[in-house]
């Protein structure tokens, strides 16, 4: 079982981190070669401490090629998240972005998977992107993200948890708890 406690001896904490690095590379088509020192596995610590909040989230500065993406990978991975990153391809607009946004607030609102969600300043190719990253942030939520019919189906989806959590099945706590 992955644990999260006090490291007591410094020296463990490196191989530690490089053993999450191999299982990784193990398990993934693209694995990554990094090499682990201080600086990379505190910023590695740090990341997996904001992440494990509930409704944690980081903004990541850095000059490019400094390793934000890569340990961030990292950091999801040894918390057993999902990452979810959207591809942008030639043709990619506000269809496709609210699109892969429902995908990603299913996978966490419904299916109830710890989801890290990485974006990154080259995908931002329309401000509205920024917008609804914003109302995420913010409110949980991307407004007018879905349609009515949609929006039916996913309370549908949710009231069985707001019966057990001893609530009402109103509209408003059918959303909030997929929220």
């Amino acid at each position: 079982p992955r644990v999260y406690e006090e490291v007591q001896k410094l020296d463990d904490l490196i191989p530690t981190v490089e053993e999450y690095l191999n299982e990784y590379n193990q398990d993934t088509k693209t694995p990554m070669k990094l090499i682990m020192f201080m600086d990379a596995v505190e910023h590695v610590s740090r990341i997996s401490r904001v992440l494990r909040q509930s409704q944690g989230n980081a903004l990541l500065l850095g000059v490019g090629g400094s390793g934000r993406q890569s340990l961030c990978r990292l950091s999801t991975s040894m918390l057993e998240f999902t990452p979810y990153q959207v591809e942008i391809a030639k043709g990619y607009g506000p269809n496709e972005w609210h699109e892969n946004l429902k995908e990603c607030l299913m996978m966490a609102g419904i299916e109830a998977k710890p989801v890290t969600f990485l974006f990154n300043d080259t995908q931002v190719i329309e401000t509205g992107f920024l917008e609804d990253i914003n109302g995420m942030l913010t409110s949980g939520e991307v407004s007018n993200l879905y349609p009515p019919d949609e929006k039916a189906s996913i309370t549908d989806c949710v009231r069985n948890d707001v019966v057990a959590a001893g609530l009402p099945t109103s509209n408003d706590n059918l959303w909030a708890a997929f929220v």
